[in-house]
């Protein structure tokens, strides 16, 4: 069992889901993402994903759009993000990259699992890498012991599910809905497809897109079990006066998240 799965075990026993959040390495700056992410952990959560920025970002709506600009304007590297990993898997929390997969299949895929599993990386979520041309990331993230994970999606065919659980090692990511993230709810087709999904997932599944309210995540936790959180971090360090209030204000956020994960 991996550490991100015993994560996901420790919070089925307690009744809760696991909280996932999100932040891409390089905002507000390096340092500031860490301190970011050091609350977000101090507060509650359980799984951190590191965004890679990257110039063509499809899945992300304008919130994260933003900031992954701000990142790479101010000279986000992948050494950065690996800088960042290292920080924060430090303490304990399993620590996953998104990213996806130009900048990994020019890095070489190979050589940025086994650099990911030196910094203590736990896995990585590729959202645009599809089954069939997963071959070679496969190969290279068994080899460096790290853990994959796919999405799923309220459009997915219960055979394309078949086949993206066949090859998903961490847990499955399953989209709320059909667009890109920073919106305002989570979709009514949440629960169906956690549902359609289950018979074919051999390790958890957590619902992302949508979420950012304490009640949004305690509905989730009924039928998931993992919650993932993403730009309703990123817009308050956005709207913060300074990184110190923006730390604070992520650190309030997870606090309230935590709370609304629990099932009782």
């Amino acid at each position: 069992m991996s550490r991100l799965h015993e994560v996901f075990a420790e919070a089925k026993a307690e009744d809760r889901a696991a909280l996932i959040a999100y932040l891409p390495a390089g905002f507000p700056s390096v340092d500031g993402a860490i301190d970011a992410i050091l609350a977000m952990v101090e507060n509650g959560v359980d799984i951190v994903e590191i965004g890679l920025p990257y110039s063509d970002p499809l899945m992300d709506g304008p919130t994260i759009q933003a900031a992954v600009e701000a990142a790479l304007l101010g000279g986000t590297k992948i050494r950065d993000v690996l800088a960042t990993v290292e920080a924060v898997a430090a303490t304990g929390a399993p620590t996953l990259v998104m990213s996806y997969w130009s900048p990994i299949e020019r890095y070489g895929p190979a050589a940025f699992a086994n650099d990911l599993a030196k910094a203590g990386g736990a896995g990585v979520i590729t959202p645009d890498l599809t089954p069939e041309e997963a071959g070679p990331w496969i190969a290279a993230s068994d080899a460096a012991g790290i853990d994959r994970v796919f999405l799923v999606a309220p459009s997915s065919t219960a055979e394309r599910i078949d086949v993206v659980c066949s090859i998903t090692t961490g847990f499955v990511y399953a989209a709320s809905l059909m667009g890109v993230t920073g919106v305002a709810s989570v979709s009514a087709a949440a629960p169906l497809l956690v549902e359609r999904t289950r018979p074919s997932a051999g390790v958890p599944i957590a619902v992302g897109l949508g979420v950012s309210t304490a009640a949004q995540a305690h509905d989730i936790a009924a039928y998931a079990d993992g919650v993932i959180v993403g730009s309703a971090f990123v817009r308050l360090l956005l709207d913060a006066a300074s990184a110190s209030e923006g730390v604070a204000a992520v650190g309030r956020l997870a606090a309230d998240l935590a709370r609304g994960v629990r099932r009782t």
